[in-house]
């Protein structure tokens, strides 16, 4: 198939490594021209050392010639950005092109989910998603990753899936795409503050605590928002959650980090280098919550220490000391 990767970030640059490996003809494009240059003259991307891309991949800073004849677009980059280049790419879509959006987050102003903000601007557009446990920099190394593709219809999913699907890199199918963009967005919050714990040096019972009772904040708002429950405790939900709070690899939990370290917000954001989604998230959804009227005290604390300047370890007292109540609704 014919593919073309808008965003050259780590994601993206991983993405089409796995494509091109697939057999695909893979076209990625940038609006930094100088990460385009330096992918044309050195196959090289300063943010994943030691990889060489191959020659069979092209880089273009013309965003009409990479999505020419494409079959499928791969929408990475960072959410912030998406419903601006979904704009730009408006005037070149095709009919029947397949847009995959592979990005992460929640609009602040709109409160709405990415591939929503794709059809905003490309009202044709026949949008896609793939998200899970996935880390670019195991991701490009061939390192063993699962992920599902989400699509209104089952067939696009499958295209998907075929499309992706490598010796290193399953991908399953499912319908629910909200629910895969609403567990892949929140799961980011929740990171934030697994890293804060982190930052204060307290230990793994309380990282498996915010783990645990993250994943129930963010399933009891998905499912009242309309997305099914299973999606939750699947890649997109528990499975993006584990690495995401975990992981080395995550700039989530290092900004959460440094943040339980002492440093602000900003400070955190300027030394991670790289978007931080889960604050562009964060006041996304505690306004969801409200709107839906959902208790969210993990998701509550974090918008505290991120825009009231809430001192960390006053926020983890705070969900500590909280009212006694059942684990189970209904006990």
């Amino acid at each position: 198939m014919k593919i073309a990767v808008i965003g050259s970030g780590t994601w993206g640059m991983a993405l089409a490594r796995l494509l091109s490996d697939n057999g695909h003809s893979v076209k990625v494009w940038s609006a930094i021209e100088s990460e385009i240059k330096e992918l044309r003259e050195k196959r090289t991307h300063k943010n994943l050392p030691g990889i060489v891309f191959d020659e069979d991949i092209l880089f273009e800073d013309d965003l009409e010639l990479a999505m020419k004849d494409a079959e499928i677009c791969v929408l990475s980059v960072p959410s912030i950005f998406t419903r601006s280049t979904a704009k730009r790419m408006a005037a070149f879509y095709k009919e029947g092109q397949i847009i995959v959006n592979v990005a992460k987050g929640i609009e602040e102003s709109t409160l709405k989910i990415l591939t929503d903000q794709i059809l905003d601007e490309i009202n044709n557009a026949v949008v896609s998603v793939l998200s899970g446990p996935s880390h670019a920099e195991e991701v490009v190394r061939q390192l063993p990753t699962t992920c599902v593709a989400g699509a209104d219809d089952i067939e696009t999913a499958k295209l998907i899936q075929s499309a992706f699907m490598s010796p290193v890199f399953r991908v399953y199918t499912s319908t629910d795409m909200l629910g895969i963009e609403l567990g892949s967005s929140l799961k980011n919050v929740i990171a934030l503050a697994a890293g804060i714990s982190d930052g204060l040096g307290y230990g793994d019972n309380a990282k498996a605590a915010l783990i645990t009772r993250g994943i129930v904040e963010i399933s009891r708002l998905g499912t009242a928002m309309g997305a099914n429950i299973e999606t939750f405790y699947g890649l997109s939900g528990i499975g993006d959650l584990i690495v995401t709070c975990a992981s080395k690899h995550s700039r989530n939990r290092k900004a959460g980090m440094l943040m339980g370290q002492g440093r602000t917000m900003d400070e955190a954001m300027k030394e991670v280098e790289m978007v931080v989604e889960g604050v562009y998230s964060a006041k996304a959804a505690k306004a969801l919550a409200d709107k839906y009227n959902i208790c969210m005290p993990i998701v509550n604390e974090v918008n505290a220490v991120l825009f009231d300047n809430k001192d960390p370890k006053q926020a983890v007292d705070a969900l500590m000391l909280r009212d006694k109540i059942s684990e189970s609704i209904g006990m």
